[in-house]
């Protein structure tokens, strides 16, 4: 990580009227979350297709004790790591509006983010299909699999979006709005591959802002449209970005 692209990224965010985040599977990763793709990842222990929507409504059971596994016995024991706790800092004092997170793991709320946009959804809401009410998880809601409505008896899913699912539209309307105002988008963590969430970037881009990337490997944004590209785990940089960033408010 050089020195002075900290020091600018630092600056850029310092002097900001509008900084947005927007956080991939890269910023969780060191909280003991493992990413969907590569090596490690969530696809080489299981199939996707239990995560597709045509799947999960033809073999509820079978799905649901995948997402029980994947995401429920193992979601629950993880906290947030010090790149989460900055991102809320940042927005305590003011020098961040709002984060947009691909995750669904819920940890820039408990680690106190308050404009938080989850586009995929978020893993501890869950929805019934049938009176599309919405539930909050608790784990007597494996005491039968599949999961049902305790109001209408009808089959609950995930609030998060599955594959052959929409991006809940007032949620995007919301992001692609942050992309159009901010003056600074913060990435952490994203590689860019997954669609309609990797556009937003590109808008913000479009749109007039700086875009500053935190990355450990460079990825499809960095040479399209990333402006200052900090190479380094999201704890580490974020944590020297803050440092930088106190400086300047102390020396202002």
């Amino acid at each position: 990580m050089e020195e002075l692209k900290l020091r600018e990224a630092a600056t850029l965010i310092f002097r900001s009227h509008h900084t947005t985040v927007f956080t991939g599977a890269g910023i969780s990763v060191e909280s003991g979350i493992p990413p969907f793709r590569g090596e490690g990842g969530i696809w080489t222990k299981y199939d996707p297709m239990v995560l597709e929507l045509s799947y999960f409504l033809r073999h509820p059971e079978q799905s649901w004790q995948a997402i029980k596994e994947m995401f429920y016995e193992y979601y629950g024991k993880v906290k947030p790591n010090r790149a989460h706790e900055v991102v809320a800092l940042l927005e305590k004092e003011g020098f961040v509006k709002a984060v947009i997170t691909q995750n669904i793991d819920n940890l820039h709320q408990e680690a106190g983010s308050r404009t938080v946009y989850e586009f995929h959804g978020n893993y501890q809401r869950l929805v019934c299909l049938d009176c599309n009410r919405k539930l909050e998880f608790t784990p007597g809601i494996f005491d039968n699999l599949p999961p049902r409505c305790p109001h209408c008896g009808g089959l609950l899913k995930p609030d998060f979006v599955f594959f052959g699912e929409m991006i809940p539209p007032e949620v995007s309307r919301l992001s692609f709005a942050e992309a159009e105002v901010a003056d600074v988008f913060l990435l952490i963590g994203t590689t860019g591959e997954v669609y309609p969430a990797a556009s937003i970037p590109a808008v913000a881009k479009n749109h007039g802002a700086k875009i500053i990337e935190v990355n450990v490997r460079p990825s499809n944004h960095t040479r399209s449209i990333t402006d200052i590209f900090l190479q380094g785990k999201a704890t580490a940089v974020l944590d020297a970005l803050w440092d930088q960033i106190r400086l300047l408010k102390a020396t202002s």
